[in-house]
C-alpha cells in the first residue's frame, strides 16, 4: 500500500520524466522504485533490471549510469507512459 507521501512522490517523478526537462537526471533507483509501484514486475540480469507488466507489450529494460538512468531507457519509460496513460497505470496499480 502506497502512502500519500508516496504517492506524491511518485506523481512528482512521473511529471518530471512526462515534461522531459531532466532526462539525464533520473536517479535510477527512483525510476525502478516508480515502476513498481505502477504494478511493473521485476527481474534482475546482472545489470539489466528487467520490468513488464501485464496489459503493457513494451518489456522495458534499464540500466544504470553513476546511478542516473540512462537517457534513452528514460525516453522509453515515457513513451510508455504516454501510451498507456500513467493515470491509469496508477490507478491499477498491480495487476
Amino acid at each position: 500500500m502506497l502512502l500519500r507521501s508516496d504517492m506524491a512522490w511518485h506523481a512528482k517523478l512521473i511529471k518530471q520524466i512526462v515534461q522531459g526537462q531532466s532526462d539525464a537526471n533520473i536517479r535510477f533507483d527512483h525510476l525502478c522504485a516508480l515502476l513498481r509501484a505502477l504494478g511493473f514486475e521485476e527481474k534482475i540480469r546482472g545489470s539489466h533490471h528487467l520490468f513488464r507488466r501485464t496489459g503493457v507489450g513494451e518489456r522495458i529494460n534499464l540500466q544504470q549510469a553513476d546511478g542516473k538512468a540512462k537517457v534513452y531507457q528514460v525516453r522509453q519509460v515515457r513513451a510508455i507512459l504516454m501510451k498507456y496513460d500513467w493515470d491509469t497505470l496508477r490507478a491499477r496499480g498491480k495487476p
